[in-house]
């Protein structure tokens, strides 16, 4: 027995030099060097490239200029100045839109006023509810040309618009349209009543869906509106109107003002305005929140010493609500699902090419599984296609406009000056239009601009933690505080990380989720109030 035990381990050694000698002849006939298995990845070459598949475009024409709509009419400006809509993605022009002034603005909230006092205000819940449904409907059966005027104007790709904005869109003109005529059920002991005119400014990045998010609402609440959409993207807004008027909506109920910085302004100091509500960059939200404080304590100051006071609002000046900036952290444990967290990574921060307020940008990972997401992140990022944004296979678009691009050149560049290491996709970005390459950088640390400043662009930063405490301490050490993500699979960790992340948004093993019952919104220097769900209707009423 003890011979046959000592010659089964002298056979064994024997055949091992073979088995290494056959695996050498085979990788050098195949010309091909031996590649550890941690480090193997497939490569498929062009064998997966996708046939183009535009979404045509011909058959939905748009007209070579817009005007304001004022009163449930287009009417001119009466500065007459226009300024141009250029398409991200070729930069060539779609068409000329209207400059309103100071006395366009004015125009539109005493249209907005009369249908409120007339009309609005006092038309039943159940009337409204009607007008809401209808203009869900039309947006559904419109649905196809507004995905592709949205992504013409904005640079965002034709699913992105086709399969997310537009159902969104109109699901919430449904919701609100629901709540219309049930306002004392969602407010259970109290009287809500409608503030009375809402002025409202909406950001580029989603231009039809923030239209959506502020006009149901304030509409199902008996309010009146003055919108003011985002110069670069003021197209589908007026195309909206178009169905505003299709649905029969009585006129002035919504008006709409197109223009630039001054055209907000213009309507953040009107007089006769009960509501503001403001989606955008943070630095324009403080000018705004500044305003309206000033404002409101001269009228104080004015009601102490016998002054008139308004009686629509409660001390003269707007009531206010702001969605700013983020710099949201995902945070990956070690013990997350690494394939599943790494898509909810890509579509964290390169979704709508990172025009995300609420985008994962700063990506927490775990030091022990480091390694192995940045080779997974690193090989996915390289799957993405870029290109132009009608193309139904294209995942990143154009970026929205010149300065923008310009602004995530430089804080890119401000990254790897600091020392962080830049990995970009190897496309070939078109020669005309605005482009940037999905990039992460690593080797952040947290005095980095990129770690700390909203880049707004489909860049990530990433960085390392040890535990769940040194994670949230991390994410929350920021003046931004709108959303956040986390990767595990025990349930404890994520109701702990919850607890302790300063965030109005957290998401758990999934990112950018959204639904017209929810509220969305941040804190300290990300906003205050709430859109979606109950929150959003009490934005918009008075609780007696």
């Amino acid at each position: 027995m003890k011979a046959s035990t000592q010659s089964k381990p002298r056979a064994a050694s024997r055949q091992l030099p073979v088995r290494r000698a056959a695996r050498a002849e085979l990788v050098s006939a195949d010309h091909r060097p031996y590649v550890a298995p941690k480090n193997r990845a497939l490569v498929f070459g062009d064998k997966w490239d996708y046939a183009p598949a535009p979404e045509d475009s011909k058959n939905y024409v748009i007209a070579p200029q817009h005007e304001l709509f004022i009163n449930g009419k287009f009417v001119a400006p009466t500065s007459g100045k226009y300024f141009e809509s250029i398409n991200p993605a070729t930069e060539q022009t779609l068409t000329t839109i209207a400059a309103a002034n100071a006395e366009d603005v004015d125009s539109a909230v005493k249209a907005a006023r009369k249908a409120y006092d007339k009309v609005w205000s006092k038309m039943p819940g159940r009337e409204r509810g009607k007008y809401l449904y209808r203009i869900a409907r039309i947006i559904q059966e419109k649905s196809r040309e507004l995905a592709v005027l949205e992504t013409m104007d904005g640079g965002k790709t034709i699913k992105e618009s086709r399969d997310v904005d537009l159902p969104l869109v109109a699901a919430h003109f449904f919701y609100y349209a629901g709540w219309a005529d049930k306002l004392k059920y969602a407010f259970p002991g109290k009287t809500p009543q409608p503030l009375g005119v809402a002025g409202q400014i909406i950001p580029w990045n989603f231009p039809l869906l923030m239209a959506a998010w502020k006009i149901a609402p304030a509409l199902a609440c008996g309010n009146t509106v003055v919108l003011k959409p985002a110069e670069t993207t003021s197209l589908t807004a007026l195309r909206l109107a178009q169905i505003f008027q299709e649905a029969g909506l009585p006129e002035g109920v919504v008006n709409i003002v197109t223009g630039a910085g001054e055209t907000g302004a213009a309507l953040v100091n009107h007089p006769d305005i009960d509501k503001i509500a403001f989606t955008g960059s943070t630095d324009v939200g403080k000018l705004i929140a500044r305003t309206i404080a000033a404002r409101s304590a001269d009228l104080c100051i004015g009601s102490a010493q016998g002054g008139s006071k308004r009686a629509e609002s409660e001390f003269g000046a707007p009531r206010l609500t702001l969605e700013l900036g983020g710099k949201a952290a995902n945070i990956l444990f070690e013990d997350a699902p690494i394939d599943q967290a790494i898509e909810g990574v890509i579509n964290g921060i390169y979704f709508n090419q990172g025009h995300v307020c609420c985008a994962g940008s700063r990506l927490f990972v775990q030091e022990g599984i480091y390694s192995k997401v940045i080779k997974k992140l690193r090989d996915r990022i390289q799957t993405l296609r870029v290109g132009n944004p009608l193309d139904k296979n294209t995942d990143i678009g154009a970026i929205n406009s010149r300065p923008q691009l310009e602004k995530i050149r430089e804080l890119v560049q401000s990254g790897v000056d600091e020392g962080a290491e830049l990995t970009q996709t190897q496309c070939t970005l078109p020669a005309k239009g605005y482009w940037f390459a999905p990039s992460f950088l690593t080797g952040v640390t947290h005095a980095h601009r990129v770690a700390s400043e909203e880049i707004f662009g489909p860049v990530l930063s990433v960085m390392t933690f040890r535990t769940p405490e040194e994670a949230f301490e991390r994410a929350n050490n920021i003046p931004y505080g709108l959303s956040a993500g986390v990767w595990t699979d025990k349930g404890s960790k994520i109701f702990k990380m919850v607890n302790k992340l300063r965030a109005g948004v957290v998401w758990a093993n999934t990112y950018n989720k959204f639904d017209p019952t929810s509220p969305f919104g941040g804190y300290k220097e990300s906003g205050f109030g709430r859109e979606g769900g109950l929150q959003g209707l009490a934005a918009y009423c008075r609780l007696d």
